[in-house]
């Protein structure tokens, strides 16, 4: 018998217009939509065609009117610098109406770019808000970000205003912004209206005459501004995300479809209810920071944890359960990295006890696959439902999950449960055929793509077909590789050039890394493809052990690969594993097996421009020299 998910998730695919236009009646419009959905232009979907709105307004403004200006709107949490501030939604109203009038005094109007470059400090939130609120575009680079890589997003945004600070700061270490924005800029050779710059008290900086201003002195001299309605369809952000080319690819997001589509998820994903706290420890420069520190808590009415510190060494691994505890949070989401970074210090979940979780009832865990063994741990020790989601930049919002706001199903170990109402989820073989259930593909969307996603890239509409559109006619291309089982879950395995080739078999390495991640002693785990000159590749497994284990890394090694044998099978070929101290990282969290698997083949590569620490990478090499690789030939 179908259960109401059933019924709310084949609606959505049914009436898409009708499904969607009921959620709009939630957000406030200036001006009605002519259509629901424009398909006259196929890959190039127009959600709520004709409407106007405000995304500032619908954030901020409605709930001081509707009386809860003095509810908490953003909670700054910050161990690294000890500090903690709250803003509510009357006082961000203030600055965020004064931001807004900062930048149109620097001349700032409807459709211009404005690059924000900043650490997790309130300012962030506020330089994002104050752009929607006069309809300028940001563009969000992360804070920190080389100066080379910063250059090709002002390049390619040309925006009027870089919004920046003195420094970030890190665990034992500051890092000064100005000289790697000053030299961005010069590299660019981009002219500027104004750079503004908060100064922060642990390393300030000098200001160039003329051109650079002071964000607080800025703010007192401004004239607030209003709310101006834009198009649904005009774009509200530009968010880039690393191409394979090296080039940037700008991921446009429109203003009507993503007030929707996030506000609806909210309540119908994660089930919050306005005025409870909702805590994404993310940054604001990934695109979870976007939907989840910034824009949907507070469509939503929520207040909105901004935390600026790591999950261990801020100071140890109990810091989130200090935060969850104070700030009274309802329901979390992370990554599964940093549950495994917690794991690791604190294996038997020891700090957890030390904390009142009693508001604590939801844990959502996104950005890499969940390992089984991670999932447990948490269950186990939190006591409260583990919820493992999947999506990416390009969706702004999830494509599978449990959807505990409408039913909350059956959780399977490996899958992000159900494709979410709005996602009509395929898998694909090679000639664009769909495959049976429990049988490995290609992981497309059919179109069009629900309100939310994407509709196009910034200035490179050619390269937006090209990239996600063209290899799958009719779909669009997620680059992940997996399976459905006969339940319709999704089993997210891999991308999909991380499917191995091992003498004509194609295995997934996320499979691999899941039989890893069970072992006891197995903290974090990678697993990627070498060349092989007789097989073509074989995997190679990568063991970050817990805290505290002394036993023979030779032992633990013939245990692992004894388990992938038993589990997967003689056909994994699975040899050779090494045991490092940490792994390559974005600082969002992804393992960098694409580059591992470089130093490995002995290929050139680029180092990352969002690798967490860049001289992890001599240790990788180090470690493969130790195994036969990285040198091999």
């Amino acid at each position: 018998m179908a259960g109401k998910f059933d019924e709310v998730y084949a609606r959505s695919l049914a009436d898409p217009e009708g499904f969607w236009a009921e959620a709009a009646e939630d957000v406030v419009w200036t001006k009605r939509w002519d259509k629901v959905l424009d398909d006259s232009n196929p890959p190039f979907y127009r959600w709520f065609v004709g409407g106007e709105c405000n995304t500032c307004y619908n954030a901020v403004d409605r709930h001081v009117e509707d009386g809860r200006g003095d509810q908490a709107a953003i909670i700054y949490d910050s161990p690294i610098t000890g500090k903690q501030r709250t803003l509510t939604y009357s006082q961000l109203q203030d600055k965020v109406a004064r931001c807004a009038g900062m930048l149109r005094g620097f001349g700032v109007e409807k459709g211009d770019r404005v690059i924000i470059y900043l650490p997790m400090v309130p300012q962030a939130a506020v330089s994002m808000l104050a752009c929607a609120r006069i309809g300028a575009v940001h563009s969000v680079v992360f804070g920190g970000f080389a100066a080379n890589e910063l250059a090709t997003r002002i390049t390619d945004a040309k925006p009027k205003v870089i919004i920046s600070a003195s420094c970030g700061i890190e665990p034992g270490r500051v890092i000064a912004y100005k000289p790697l924005l000053d030299g961005a800029i010069e590299i660019s050779g981009h002219e500027l209206n104004k750079v503004v710059i908060v100064q922060r008290e642990q390393e300030t900086c000098e200001l160039i005459e003329g051109r650079d201003a002071d964000w607080k002195e800025a703010m007192e001299a401004a004239e607030p501004a209003d709310c101006v309605p834009v198009a649904a369809t005009d774009p509200l952000y530009i968010l880039y995300t690393s191409g394979t080319t090296g080039e940037p690819k700008g991921v446009v997001r429109d203003n009507g479809g993503h007030l929707v589509a996030l506000k609806w998820s909210m309540k119908n994903i994660y089930g919050v209810d306005p005025g409870e706290t909702y805590w994404a420890a993310s940054d604001v420069g990934w695109v979870v920071g976007h939907s989840y520190i910034v824009y949907a808590p507070l469509f939503r009415g929520c207040a909105s944890i901004l935390f600026e510190g790591k999950p261990v060494g801020t100071p140890d691994a109990g810091v989130f359960w200090r935060i969850i505890s104070e700030h009274k949070v309802s329901v979390m989401f992370t990554a599964p990295t940093a549950f495994r970074a917690i794991k690791k210090e604190d294996p038997q979940g020891e700090l957890i006890k030390k904390y009142d979780l009693s508001n604590f009832r939801t844990l959502f865990l996104a950005g890499e696959r969940l390992d089984p063994d991670t999932l447990k741990w948490a269950e186990d020790n939190l006591q409260i439902p583990v919820i493992d989601h999947w999506w990416q930049t390009e969706t702004g919002w999830p494509i599978g999950a449990n959807c505990i706001g409408i039913e909350h199903l059956p959780i399977k170990p490996g899958s992000p449960t159900r494709a979410v109402p709005g996602y009509d989820l395929r898998i694909l073989d090679p000639d664009n055929n769909e495959l049976p259930a429990g049988e490995l593909g290609a992981v497309c969307i059919k179109l069009p793509l629900p309100p939310g996603n994407f509709p196009t890239l910034w200035n490179a509409d050619d390269r937006f077909v090209e990239a996600y559109m063209a290899e799958y006619p009719g779909h669009y291309k997620t680059a992940d590789a997996g399976y459905l089982d006969e339940d319709g879950y999704i089993f997210v395995m891999t991308r999909t050039d991380d499917i191995i080739n091992v003498a004509g078999h194609r295995l997934s390495t996320g499979a691999m890394e899941e039989v890893l991640a069970d072992h006891p002693d197995v903290a974090e785990c990678a697993v990627i493809g070498v060349a092989d000159q007789l097989k073509g590749q074989l995997p190679l497994g990568f063991l970050v052990l817990s805290a505290g284990v002394e036993r023979s890394h030779d032992e633990i090694v013939g245990e692992v690969v004894k388990m992938v044998r038993e589990r997967i099978g003689p056909v994994a070929a699975f040899k050779t594993a090494t045991v490092v101290a940490r792994l390559p990282k974005t600082r969002s969290g992804k393992i960098l097996r694409g580059t591992m698997q470089c130093i490995a083949d002995c290929q050139d590569y680029k180092v990352p421009a969002t690798i967490d620490d860049p001289a992890i990478l001599s240790e990788i090499e180090e470690a493969l020299q130790g195994v036969g690789y990285a040198g091999k030939g």
